[in-house]
């Protein structure tokens, strides 16, 4: 993969292996999201433009890391067009708020652990908090 020019078409197993998700994922991705397009050749072989592959690094970000939905990132393509998408940058900032955690944490070492928070990590934790009681509750009426 290394001696392609970066406007040659990628297979399927190059473009999982650059974005980091296995193939029946590309493969999945492609049924939720019309704007995902490879070219296929003969024995449905599937073929990437470079601009479906940064479609599909976004789509992976969006979805791993700023934590969408598969209905938000669809909504947000229908919205936006594949081209808006690709023009957007990560909306969560990416600092690690945790330090180490040891193997077995109790719930409470978990954020006892936060280094500085800010007022996004306050935010955030108090909401994690929130839902970790309504489970507990939920647990216990079970």
């Amino acid at each position: 993969m290394a001696d392609k020019s970066a406007d040659a078409f990628r297979t399927i197993s190059e473009v999982a292996e650059t974005i980091g998700v296995p193939q029946h994922v590309l493969r999945f991705w492609e049924t939720r999201f019309p704007a995902v397009k490879p070219l296929k050749r003969g024995g449905n072989r599937r073929y990437y433009r470079p601009e479906d592959v940064e479609l599909l690094r976004a789509i992976n970000r969006l979805l791993y890391t700023d934590g969408y939905t598969i209905k938000g990132v669809q909504k947000l393509l229908k919205d936006k067009g594949a081209k808006g998408l690709l023009a957007e940058p990560a909306t969560l900032p990416v600092s690690p708020a945790v330090t180490s955690l040891p193997e077995t944490a109790a719930p409470g070492e978990l954020f006892a652990r936060v280094t500085q928070p800010t007022a996004v990590d306050a935010a955030f934790v108090t909401s994690l908090r929130a839902i970790r009681d309504r489970l507990a509750g939920a647990l216990a009426q079970a």
